[in-house]
């Protein structure tokens, strides 16, 4: 049995986020949890997180950042996640803020500090990004970046997922930084979706955090299947990146080269992935998740909700 991976979540709760976090508390060594404008303005991101954070029982710092992406102006997904960022479940108050406001400093400092540290970033990429321009030596530092984002379609554009197409220009930063990345993208995520039979194996997971949480799932769910053809549930996109790295063996993976469109009219915020067999293309950047045995996945799941307090 490997040793748990030493991680610090960079999110923006967030449905699926809040799963990140769970999984992540029972199956990883939480340095540090920071937290990003996305899914919602910063002040609920951070404020779910730490929700999410008593509900699973974990005492990781929580550090909140970036309050808007590099360049561009915030949008947020209310109308996938609600205004809270997290409806569907009346949620206790937070035990307290965050730690500090200072993602950026907390990350570099906790990857100069040792040599096995991962950053999942589940939301926009813009606290990462700052730590790397920041820090240009985190990247040989970095075990890696597990990263939510991008894929072979979009959601928000029928090109740009929704990650990176709200921060492009972090994106494009994380991706030719040099560090190992490993990408959880849009193809892969959407075979990972909370259907009605998962979400009661959520809720009767756990006495009292189970229903909370299949509430969650059951509003998140009801915008993706009043949004989409064909889906049973919401995709679990952000969980993805943290079971990269704790069950490997659920994945087919590919190694590619990615890279991010800043300009195009119909394609900013792109991820093109350099699927071609020829000889002579760029070498891989990243090792890009294809397949995913959903079923196990969601059993991860079931089980990391059951061992909250």
């Amino acid at each position: 049995m490997s040793l748990p991976p030493n991680i610090i979540l960079d999110c923006d709760p967030g449905h699926d986020d809040a799963f990140a976090l769970i999984v992540a508390a029972k199956f990883c060594n939480v340095l540090g949890v920071t937290t990003v404008a996305g899914n919602a303005p910063l002040e609920l991101t951070t404020r779910n997180a730490r929700i999410i954070l008593d509900l699973c029982g974990s005492t990781a710092p929580l550090h909140s950042g970036a309050d808007k992406p590099l360049v561009q102006p915030p949008v947020f997904a209310d109308y996938v996640h609600g205004k809270s960022g997290m409806d569907g479940a009346e949620l206790p108050e937070p035990s307290r803020p965050a730690d500090s406001t200072h993602a950026i400093d907390f990350i570099i400092d906790t990857v100069r500090s040792r040599d096995d540290v991962w950053l999942v970033p589940t939301g926009p990429l813009t606290n990462v990004a700052l730590a790397l321009t920041r820090a240009p030596d985190l990247a040989a530092r970095l075990r890696g970046i597990s990263l939510m984002g991008g894929g072979r379609f979009g959601n928000r554009t029928p090109s740009a997922e929704f990650n990176i197409w709200l921060d492009p220009e972090a994106a494009a930063t994380v991706f030719m930084s040099g560090a190992p990345i490993v990408m959880a993208g849009l193809h892969l995520t959407h075979e990972f979706q909370a259907s009605p039979p998962r979400i009661a194996a959520v809720e009767s997971a756990h006495p009292r955090v189970g229903p909370l949480l299949a509430g969650l799932l059951r509003f998140f769910s009801g915008t993706y299947v009043n949004r989409h053809v064909g889906f049973e549930g919401a995709a679990m996109h952000d969980v993805c990146s943290v079971l990269a790295l704790t069950h490997p063996d659920l994945f087919e993976t590919s190694s590619k080269y990615v890279a991010v469109d800043l300009h195009g009219n119909h394609t900013r915020g792109m991820t093109v992935i350099d699927d071609r067999q020829l000889i002579d293309r760029p070498s891989a950047n990243a090792t890009v998740l294809e397949t995913i045995d959903a079923d196990r996945g969601f059993s991860v799941i079931v089980d990391a909700v059951r061992a909250c307090p």
